[in-house]
């Protein structure tokens, strides 16, 4: 017979282990903390030091946040021996076996996120122990979550899938750059967890995916002492990471938890790249999405301006909007409740450093749907991405007349911003295009009348119109991309009303510069001035590739050369302008790796490369990495000359079952990076 004055004891709590399809695997993440998803059942065994008898209390705790308490909402208590809900949590109890007792709880679906320490009680004693402590995510699996997604393909593209890519280069050689996201990885959700608590975020606000994903943006970026990572963009990446170097989130998150130091360097690809694993992490289905010919609009008036002198020459000091050849951020998929019906779904947020928003560097959530019907004003920050994939292009030219500075829009485009807007396509190794859900298509009357609402919004009418011209229609230069090393030739064409012969000078700034649009050298200028004839004429100009080899190793970042061409009809006195970009190709590498492999076992993979460039490559090196690896393996082969073959084997041992993906680059002083990649099954 059982003492019935005999204080019940908690002695024990273990969080039992659940398969994939009820903890939506959560269990895949490299944490010793147990992971749940919010709105999702998950149960505890409790050893006692006596069977559990009728009379007994037994409670559950569960609190999150510093000073915990029910009045701020921050603790949960369950009564097991009544039926319990509390904020929408329950708990029963689900098995009595001698000593030990199942318990299942079920955690509401509007539940704060994050870290919670689990308290139990039995009457007068209380189970504190540092190891009951279970961290909860968002859940896109449940209905009444906000962050549901209700694709299981789209879940385990957006939530699961642990490598990808993004896309770079510019709008007519879109290229494929791997990315490991990496959010199952060791430290990675334990830094995610961390940087909740580090950001401005109340607890209760946690609850909410459009604030925590607005202070996860804002984390991403240092700043006063705080934040992952910092970005640099000058071309100098000592003491750091060049940021073409990074290859996934993992290391960048990790190195972040291990020393709480900002890591040094990032850009926009790599700011996207640890935001989606953050979110993807924590919950919220995030995807990495590429703008091309992206507008930063500092004046916010919806229109880039670029100001040149009668050189072509970029005029600085009075060029503050820029436009890159690229730029990467990331879309997170939620609802908005704080916003009237309709704005649902994808909500872009830029986690790089440009603009602040409420006083700290972040952007988003922006809605698609406000972005697309040019709703500028619908939180957050949607007319800056508004403009960043919208927007008039002016170009002006400087002329000094009498001494006195004279501004002429001598083009204006209305089609060259914002394009090919792209994201990996679910379940697949390939490009989906997604600028419809941003924009109309260009040209489109909708289009046109997008743009007049949000001018409208603006309380501002477009201040200039269309440059009149007598004959001269219109202008364009095309230059396809080159291997790197040989001559670049842009070819200009002219469009006009007559078929007369008339004179046209040419004049063609070129520069060598970053993919942000920022000047590294001054390449040369090109003048020629050609008898033209027909409605459509054509002229070419050629850089010799010596004006920009030299330059290049001056640059420890993708090259892009700019052109910028001035056209003037001799007779009529008509000018029209127009840029053009230009991006290197390079020769690809190949490798040969197993179909499969088996952990502990040696993995070998063989890369072989042809130099078909003119030039020598200096400081040649192969790196393998991959979420099935411990660590990043890499081979030094020091100059490789025109037309020399080398082959390189790298081996690596598999610690991690399942299909992997391998990726290996190639970098140089002239080729700062070129990849393949491949998925080997590996097993036990």
């Amino acid at each position: 017979m059982m003492d019935a004055s005999k204080e019940l004891q908690v002695l024990h709590v273990d969080f039992l282990k659940q398969d994939n399809a009820v903890s939506h695997h959560t269990w895949e993440f490299q944490t010793s903390t147990p992971v749940f998803r919010r709105g999702q059942v998950f149960h505890l065994r409790l050893v006692l030091n006596q069977p559990l008898q009728s009379y007994h209390q037994l409670k559950l705790e569960f609190s999150t946040g510093p000073n915990p308490s029910i009045a701020k909402h921050t603790v949960v208590v369950l009564d097991l021996r009544t039926p319990s809900d509390h904020y929408n949590w329950q708990a029963t109890l689900q098995n009595e076996s001698g000593k030990e007792v199942t318990v299942a709880v079920t955690s509401s679906p509007n539940a704060i996120l994050g870290k919670y320490q689990l308290n139990v009680k039995t009457g007068n004693h209380i189970l504190k122990s540092e190891e009951n402590i279970l961290y909860l995510l968002f859940n896109p699996w449940c209905k009444e979550d906000m962050v549901f997604m209700p694709d299981e393909d789209e879940r385990k593209e957006y939530i699961l899938n642990d490598t990808g890519c993004h896309y770079v280069g510019a709008a007519r050689s879109i290229r494929y750059k791997p990315w490991n996201f990496g959010q199952f990885e060791k430290n990675v959700l334990d830094c995610c967890i961390s940087l909740l608590t580090e950001s401005s975020l109340k607890p209760t606000d946690r609850r909410d995916p459009v604030l925590v994903c607005r202070a996860m943006c804002a984390m991403m970026s240092f700043e006063k002492g705080q934040g992952v990572l910092i970005g640099n963009w000058t071309g100098d990446y000592e003491g750091g990471t060049a940021p073409y170097k990074w290859t996934g989130s993992a290391p960048i998150l990790q190195q972040y938890y291990n020393t709480k130091q900002a890591v040094c360097f990032g850009q926009c690809w790599v700011f996207a790249g640890i935001l989606t694993t953050v979110l993807r992490a924590l919950g919220i289905p995030a995807r990495s999405v590429t703008g091309f010919d992206s507008a930063h609009d500092t004046e916010r008036n919806l229109t880039v301006d670029t100001y040149v002198n009668e050189n072509g020459e970029k005029i600085t000091s009075m060029t503050h909007d820029s436009v890159w050849n690229f730029h990467v951020w990331t879309d997170a998929w939620m609802k908005r409740p704080d916003l009237p019906k309709g704005y649902d779904g994808w909500q872009a947020v830029d986690a790089t450093p440009q603009e602040r928003s409420q006083g700290v560097f972040c952007c988003g959530p922006s809605p698609l749907t406000a972005i697309r019907k040019g709703d500028i004003f619908i939180v957050y920050d949607t007319r800056f991405v508004f403009s960043e994939v919208n927007g008039d292009r002016l170009i002006w030219l400087v002329k000094m007349v009498n001494g006195q500075e004279e501004l002429h829009v001598i083009s204006m485009e209305t089609t060259s911003i914002g394009k090919n807007i792209s994201t990996k396509a679910v379940g697949q190794d390939r490009r989906r295009d997604i600028t419809y859900e941003y924009k109309y298509p260009e040209g489109s009357s909708e289009e046109r009348q997008v743009m007049d609402h949000a001018f409208l919004l603006l309380s501002s009418e477009r201040e200039h119109r269309r440059p009149v011209k007598e004959n001269f229609l219109h202008m364009s230069v095309q230059s396809d991309d080159v291997l790197l090393g040989n001559p670049v030739n842009f070819t200009v064409i002219l469009k006009r009303k007559t078929a007369a012969l008339q004179n046209v000078n040419i004049l063609g700034s070129f520069e060598l510069q970053l993919y942000t649009g920022k000047k590294v050298a001054k390449l040369c200028d090109l003048n020629k001035t050609s008898q033209i004839q027909g409605q459509v004429s054509e002229v070419t100009l050629t850089l010799d590739s010596k004006t920009y080899i030299n330059s290049l190793a001056i640059l420890d970042d993708e090259p892009v050369i700019r052109g910028f061409i001035i056209a003037e009809i001799v007779e009529s006195k008509e000018i029209m302008a127009s840029e053009v970009f230009t991006s290197f190709q390079y020769p690809e590498f190949s490798i040969e790796l197993p179909n499969t492999g088996r952990i502990g076992q040696l993995l070998v993979c063989n890369c072989i490369f042809k130099n078909t460039l003119a030039i020598p490559l200096t400081d040649v090196k192969f790196s393998l990495e991959s979420l099935g690896i411990s660590s990043l393996q890499t081979s030094d082969h020091g100059t490789v000359q025109p037309g020399e073959t080398i082959q390189s084997q790298i081996k690596c041992t598999p610690i991690k079952t399942g299909p992997k993906k391998f990726i290996v680059k190639l970098s140089s002083k002239q080729v700062k990076e070129i990849n393949a990649q491949k998925i080997v099954l590996i097993t036990k």
